[in-house]
């Protein structure tokens, strides 16, 4: 299955991985390797990654496209980042605003795994 998504070019700001969630940094144009379900997420990198900081990369704002598991979830789950820019369920803890990247359209068995997402960012605010 195919990605079916809006895309719009940044300039990384150091290597990102393809299929990992990206954050905004304080330079217009610019995406860095999301880090926690703290980060305001942008969107996931397409297949092809930066490998150095200054590569200009696709981002998925919107639509339909793959991710990079870094824990099992299910279909249906909200999903955020983990410290390594992968999908994992995005959970409510008080005191904490978490941003969700999308909703899983397909399980993830394990870290790793490449998913189908639909991209529909919300936020979980405790």
């Amino acid at each position: 299955m195919g990605a079916i998504a809006e895309f719009w070019p940044f300039k990384a700001s150091a290597a990102i991985a393809a299929f990992t969630i990206v954050k905004g940094t304080s330079n217009f144009g610019e995406v860095a390797p999301a880090t926690a379900a703290t980060d305001k997420i942008l969107g996931v990198c397409d297949s092809i990654p930066a490998t150095v900081a200054g590569q200009m990369i696709d981002v998925a704002t919107e639509g339909v496209h793959k991710v990079v598991a870094g824990a099992a979830f299910d279909a249906g789950d909200p999903l955020t980042s983990d410290a390594s820019g992968r999908a994992i369920r995005a959970t409510f803890t008080s005191g904490q605003m978490k941003h969700v990247v999308g909703v899983a359209l397909q399980p993830a068995v394990a870290a790793g795994d490449i998913v189908i997402f639909s991209v529909s960012k919300s936020v979980i605010a405790g």
